[in-house]
């Protein structure tokens, strides 16, 4: 038997009141796409895994050769242990963990995941985490108006191009915009570091020219690797960015895990669930959901944001992978990754014709040459992924640990092929 929760006269009166005579109508604004697809017949299982299997190949997956693609995604190794670790009956529990009484594995992990961001960040406070960087970066911005009352956003470095459309579409509907004014109407100002070009950013002026106005510093950083080199992005209000590079394989594009902290008196502005820690009956150290500000736990006029936290298994595995690494074991990661991305670099500087952009690095940095689509072209044709093609001139490369002396050998005599 059907469930209809809806009569035909309930429909009609919401239709009337919306200003609408049929369904249909809601969805006018919408492309219209025919009805019919040319799709083939249908296909035996074994017929269908097989057509499947010819898809996948055309894939070119970060190991088929050298690699110097990043822009938000980063190829890092991932222990074996890891995925071990994470497929233990211990964590395969249910996805929400209302009830603790049975749930304290996986709300001691979230509560662990939360204080590693909090010291990676230097903040006071971070939340379970979130989808992904470029809605963790659009919570940010409405965090700030919430909190400011305004309506204004400013994007003071240059911020990755998803991140920057997820925003957009974030704040069209809510009377708010990007400008480029710092005055009294601004409610944050956004600075990614390294910036999507590669360089990394000092956070003075910038707190500086928020404390002015009366906005909040968000820092984004989507190369989560980056601050056991960098120093932490104490000055914010909110960091928040990606954490894929530690846990997580790229997976063609996720998925990934978002995070997000702030200072501890915007506590209850943040979106997303809270983990925290207390004692239960006997005394003893439990976790519970301290605070989850949805429109699932309360009212919904009083939720900050409707967004769900990521999924656990990605917060689980960053956790696994950064307890294996330990704080001396980051900071390594991160000067190897480095050291990498500078080998690169003087390598590159052998090759006639190019020019290195960037003053100062991490993990990655432009190259100006001069036609930036053919020589990425060319060089895939030689099984090599070379980077980012960011304009007709411009090249993002990055180095990672997985880079090796001859996967950058591979693309300098490669890249001189071309120049020539």
């Amino acid at each position: 038997m059907r469930y209809l929760p809806l009569t035909e006269q309930n429909r009609a009166d919401m239709l009337k009141s919306i200003g609408a005579n049929t369904v249909d109508e809601l969805f006018t604004g919408l492309p219209v796409y025919p009805r019919a697809f040319d799709l083939p017949d249908h296909q035996s299982e074994i017929a269908v895994e097989k057509i499947m299997q010819n898809y996948a190949t055309k894939n070119r997956a970060a190991n088929d050769g050298p690699f110097f693609l990043g822009a938000g995604i980063y190829y890092h190794h991932v222990p074996a242990s890891v995925d071990y670790i994470i497929q233990r009956s211990e964590f395969l529990t249910a996805y929400t963990p209302y009830q603790p009484e049975i749930a304290q594995g996986t709300l001691q992990v979230i509560f662990e995941y939360q204080s590693l961001i909090a010291q990676l960040t230097e903040q006071n406070i971070a939340n379970a985490s979130m989808y992904d960087g470029a809605t963790s970066c659009a919570e940010a911005a409405l965090m700030a108006m919430r909190i400011t009352g305004r309506q204004k956003v400013k994007i003071a470095t240059p911020l990755h191009p998803h991140y920057n459309e997820v925003l957009k579409s974030y704040l069209w509907n809510l009377s708010a915009e990007i400008t480029d004014d710092v005055d009294g109407n601004l409610a944050a100002i956004i600075v990614q570091s390294p910036d999507f070009f590669g360089n990394p950013h000092a956070y003075d002026e910038f707190r500086a020219e928020c404390d002015r106005v009366g906005a909040k510093l968000i820092v984004v950083v989507t190369e989560i690797l980056s601050l056991g080199l960098l120093p932490a992005p104490r000055m914010a209000d909110i960091v928040c960015g990606e954490a894929q590079s530690i846990g997580m394989p790229m997976s063609f594009g996720g998925p990934h895990l978002g995070f997000f902290a702030c200072r501890e008196e915007y506590m209850r502005q943040m979106p997303g669930r809270l983990c925290g820690q207390t004692l239960d009956v006997d005394g003893k150290p439990s976790f519970v959901l301290t605070l989850s500000t949805r429109e699932q736990h309360i009212r919904r006029e009083k939720a900050t944001s409707n967004i769900c936290t990521n999924q656990g298994l990605c917060a689980l595995a960053f956790t696994v992978h950064m307890a294996l690494l330990g704080e001396d074991g980051f900071k390594n990661l991160a000067e190897i990754n480095h050291e990498r991305a500078q080998k690169l670099e003087q390598e590159l500087r052998g090759v006639g014709g190019l020019e290195i952009e960037n003053q100062f690095y991490f993990n990655e940095f432009i190259v100006c040459v001069p036609d930036a689509a053919s020589l990425h072209k060319y060089l895939l044709q030689k099984n090599i992924m070379a980077g980012y093609v960011v304009d007709a001139g411009r090249i993002l490369l990055t180095a990672t640990e997985m880079t090796t002396d001859d996967d950058i050998q591979t693309l300098i005599t490669a890249m001189k092929e071309f120049m020539k």
